[in-house]
């Protein structure tokens, strides 16, 4: 059993949802980026996104973008991406790590490579945002060939005609997009999702985790009211950002309310029980 599978049945078992938190690989440096995926781990997080900095992150806003341009002044690749999950894998064997981001960086890679080093460095799933159903063909043969997940994005937009189309190919967990737009904008209501998270499931036994727009610990606990998992990215991002200094790098103050920050969430998340 893949540590995807493994962690969402864990959760079934405790009849609770997960937390994933969001780190931007190389934001605003490597080692402080090292330390915020411990540190999430430590502090709650049951599954972690993993950045994959590229200079047009067509369906971030603001606080992402900013997030990949810091961390593409600090260095940051892909193979130093990489590196960052090989290191984590080093003292942690369980967390579920995914890879978010963009077709052009792994294309430049090189399909075949990348598979192979995510695989080997420890990688559990990709989600790329930019990699349209029907050209799936690129990367899949090579993921599973390397037993890693392909997570495709679904949004409030999929009609029920195109679900099916879009899931059959996917594996370890569908992310719900709550809302039409950017990330870090707005939220979806829990009318919302009461809507639209069956309409998912309909289509789906795979787990769902819903992300864009999820800040705080109460939006989170909603999500986990009607969800498998709820993603935060922007919220953590903001309160990094807020608290970089004059040369641009993250205080260690900064970095524990970040991760206090997870830590509500995770509470908040494992607080709250499914609705019936």
């Amino acid at each position: 059993m893949s540590r995807i599978a493994a962690t969402f049945a864990r959760l079934r078992d405790e009849g609770r949802a997960g937390l994933i938190p969001f780190v931007e690989a190389f934001d605003p440096d490597r080692e402080t980026s090292a330390t915020l995926l411990a540190g999430m781990a430590a502090r709650g997080a049951d599954l972690i996104e993993i950045g994959m900095p590229f200079t047009d992150p067509m369906a971030d806003g603001p606080t992402i973008q900013q997030a990949g341009r810091r961390a593409l002044r600090a260095g940051a690749t892909l193979a130093g991406t990489l590196g960052l999950v090989r290191d984590f894998r080093a003292v942690n064997d369980t967390v579920p790590l995914i890879l978010m981001g963009y077709l052009n960086p792994i294309l430049s890679y090189g399909v075949e490579r990348f598979t192979a080093d995510a695989a080997a460095a420890g990688v559990d799933g990709v989600i790329v945002v930019d990699l349209p159903t029907e050209e799936a063909d690129l990367l899949l043969p090579h993921l599973r060939q390397h037993r890693i997940d392909l997570i495709r994005l679904v949004a409030p937009t999929t009609t029920d005609e195109r679900l099916p189309v879009v899931l059959n190919d996917s594996s370890g967990f569908v992310y719900y997009v709550s809302i039409t737009g950017i990330t870090g904008t707005r939220t979806a209501s829990a009318e919302d999702l009461a809507r639209d998270i069956p309409r998912v499931r309909k289509a789906t036994d795979m787990p769902i985790a819903v992300g864009f727009g999820v800040r705080t610990p109460a939006q989170a606990a909603t999500v986990a009211r009607f969800a498998d998992a709820a993603v935060v990215a922007s919220a953590l991002i903001d309160k990094l950002a807020a608290g970089l200094d004059a040369d641009g790098k993250a205080p260690p103050a900064i970095v524990e309310a970040v991760l206090d920050d997870v830590a509500a969430l995770a509470a908040a998340v494992r607080g709250e029980r499914r609705a019936a």
